[in-house]
C-alpha cells in the first residue's frame, strides 16, 4: 500500500492530504512574509528602540541563521521524525516572533531574530520534503509550484501589509500576528501529518560535521556579506576570518570523510542530477538576486522612477518567477525535467541579455517585460532542478537534497549580491571622481556610506539642478557592471544545462 494512503480512503484521504498541504504553506508564508513586512517597520523601531548601529543586524541575523539552519535540517529529516521536527521549527519561529514582539531593546530583538532564523531554516526546509512526501505518484511536481505562489502573495501583500500595520497599530504586530497562524499551522500539522519514509532505528548524529559545516556556512556569509563593504578585503579582521574559514571547510571534508552518516556525503557530487541541479540552481539564483538587488538603483538612480513604479517592476520578477513555477508544475509529466531547465535558462539568458541594452532612454514597460521573463525563467529552474535533485539521490536522503539545493540558492543569491555590489560601487564611484567638481562632496560622501542613500528624499534635494543628468549617467554605468556578471552567469548555466542527465519526470 502507498504511504499517502494510511491518510485515509476516498474523501477523506484527499481532505487530509489538503489539510497537510494547507498547514504547510501557512508555515512557509509566516517565513517568506517576515522579511517583507520588516522593512516597512525598521525605521519606527529604531525611534522607538534606538540602537541604530545594530539596524543592520536586525536582518543579518535573521538570515544568517535561517542559511545555516537550512542543511541541517534537511539531514535531521532524514533521521528523525519529520512531524516532529516541523512542530519544533514552527512553535521556535512562533515564541521568537512573540519575544521580538516585546522587545525592550535592540539588542534583545537582534537575540529574537536569531531564534525566528532557526526557527524558519527548518520551515524552509522541510515544507518542500513535507509536500514531496505528500505529494500523489507522478504529482510532486504540481505539489512543489503551490509553494512558489505562497512567494508571489507574500511579496504581492507584504510591504502594504507591513506599512498598514505600522501605520495602524504597532510595529510590535509585525511579529505578533505570527501568533495566531503559527497555531493554525501547528494544530493542521499535529491532527493531520504522517511520517511517509521509514527513518533508521539507530541514528549516529554527525555533530563533529554539524559544527564544522555552521561555522564554514557562517564565516563564508559573513566575508561576502561584509567584505569590500563594512571592511576592506585587506583588512585584518577579514583575513583573520578567512583562514579560520578556509580550517573550518577543510576539517568538515575530513570529517565527512570518516563519519559514519555523514551531515552531507561527498560522493553526491559525483551523481551529475545532484551537482549540475544544484550548480544550475546557484547560478540562477545569483543572476536573478542580484537583479533583485540593483535593478531598482538603476531605474530610481539612473532613470529617475518613483518608488512606486520601482515596486511594481520588481513585483514583475516575482510574480513571474511564482507563474513560472506554477505553469511548469501542471505541465512538467510532458515536458520533462531537463527540457524545463534548459527553457528556464534560455528565458533567463534572453532576460538578462535584454537588460545590456538598458539605457536612460529605456521605458518602464520595457523594464517591467524584461524583469517578467526573468522571473518566468527563474521559475522554472526552481522547481525543475529541485526535482533534478530529489530524483537523483535515495528517498532515504530527501531531505539532505531538498535542503542542500534550498542552500545553493541561498548562497548564490548572497555571493551575487555581493560580487554585483562591489563591482557597481567602484564603477559609480570612478564615473562620479570623473565628474570633479560638477557634483558636490556631500553627495559623493553620502554615496560612499551606502548607495542605499540615492533612495533617500532627503539626498535627492541635495542634487543641484544640472549635476542631476551626471549622477543618473553614473549610476547607469555602474549598474551596467552588474548587469554584465548576470548575463554572463546565466550563460554559464546555459551550458551546463547541456551536461544534465535527461528525465522525464
Amino acid at each position: 500500500m502507498n504511504s499517502i494512503d494510511k491518510i485515509g480512503k476516498g474523501d477523506k484521504k484527499v481532505q487530509g492530504r489538503s489539510w497537510i498541504i494547507g498547514a504547510a504553506l501557512l508555515a512557509l508564508f509566516l517565513g517568506a512574509l517576515d522579511a517583507l513586512v520588516m522593512s516597512a517597520a525598521m525605521p519606527t523601531i529604531i525611534t522607538e528602540l534606538g540602537g541604530l548601529h545594530l539596524y543592520a543586524w536586525v536582518y543579518s541575523a535573521y538570515f544568517l541563521a535561517r542559511a545555516v539552519s537550512l542543511p541541517v535540517f534537511g539531514k535531521l529529516s532524514d533521521l528523525y521524525a519529520t512531524k516532529r521536527l516541523f512542530l519544533f521549527s514552527i512553535g521556535l519561529f512562533v515564541l521568537a516572533s512573540v519575544a521580538a514582539g516585546a522587545s525592550p531593546s535592540m539588542g534583545f530583538l537582534v537575540a529574537a531574530r536569531v531564534f525566528q532564523g532557526i526557527g524558519a531554516g527548518g520551515i524552509f526546509a522541510l515544507v518542500y520534503v513535507v509536500l514531496s512526501d505528500v505529494a500523489l505518484p507522478g504529482q510532486r511536481a504540481k505539489t512543489l509550484s503551490l509553494a512558489s505562489s505562497i512567494w508571489g502573495i507574500s511579496s504581492l501583500i507584504g510591504p502594504t501589509l507591513g506599512g498598514g500595520i505600522v501605520t495602524f497599530f504597532s510595529w510590535r504586530w509585525i511579529f505578533l500576528m505570527n501568533l495566531p497562524l503559527g497555531i493554525f499551522s501547528l494544530v493542521g500539522i499535529f491532527y493531520f501529518f504522517k511520517e511517509f519514509r521509514e527513518k533508521p532505528g539507530q541514528v549516529h548524529l554527525d555533530w563533529a560535521g554539524v559544527l564544522c559545516m555552521t561555522g564554514f556556512i557562517l564565516g563564508l556569509l559573513i566575508l561576502v556579506m561584509v567584505g569590500g563593504r563594512e571592511l576592506p578585503w585587506d583588512s585584518v579582521w577579514l583575513i583573520l576570518l578567512a583562514m579560520v574559514t578556509l580550517l573550518l571547510g577543510g576539517g568538515f571534508y575530513l570529517v565527512e570523510k570518516r563519519a559514519k552518516d555523514p551531515v552531507l556525503n561527498f560522493k553526491f557530487f559525483k551523481i551529475p542530477g545532484f551537482a549540475l541541479g544544484n550548480i544550475i540552481a546557484f547560478c540562477a539564483s545569483l543572476s536573478t538576486f542580484s537583479l533583485f538587488a540593483y535593478a531598482p538603483l538603476f531605474l530610481q538612480g539612473a532613470l529617475g522612477a518613483s518608488p512606486l513604479q520601482v515596486g511594481y517592476a520588481m513585483l514583475s520578477l516575482s510574480l513571474g518567477w511564482s507563474l513560472g513555477s506554477l505553469l511548469l508544475g501542471r505541465v512538467m509529466h510532458r515536458v520533462g525535467q531537463k527540457r524545463a531547465t534548459l527553457a528556464g535558462v534560455l528565458l533567463m539568458v534572453l532576460g538578462t541579455g535584454l537588460t545590456l541594452g538598458f539605457s536612460r532612454e529605456t521605458s518602464m514597460t520595457q523594464c517591467f517585460l524584461v524583469f517578467q521573463v526573468v522571473g518566468l525563467g527563474m521559475g522554472f529552474i526552481t522547481l525543475s532542478t529541485l526535482l533534478i535533485v530529489q530524483d537523483s539521490l535515495n528517498p532515504e536522503d530527501l531531505g539532505v537534497g531538498t535542503s542542500f539545493h534550498q542552500f545553493a540558492r541561498t548562497l548564490g543569491g548572497t555571493i551575487g549580491v555581493g560580487i554585483c555590489g562591489g563591482m557597481v560601487t567602484s564603477r559609480l564611484m570612478d564615473g562620479l571622481e570623473a565628474a570633479g567638481s560638477q557634483l558636490p562632496q556631500a553627495i559623493v560622501s553620502r554615496l560612499h556610506e551606502s548607495m542605499e542613500n540615492l533612495f533617500q528624499a532627503e539626498f535627492q534635494a541635495m542634487i543641484p539642478e544640472g549635476a542631476g543628468k551626471i549622477l543618473q549617467e553614473a549610476v547607469a554605468n555602474g549598474v551596467y557592471s552588474a548587469f554584465v556578471i548576470v548575463f554572463v552567469v546565466s550563460l554559464i548555466s546555459l551550458m551546463l544545462v547541456a551536461f544534465l542527465p535527461g528525465k522525464s519526470s
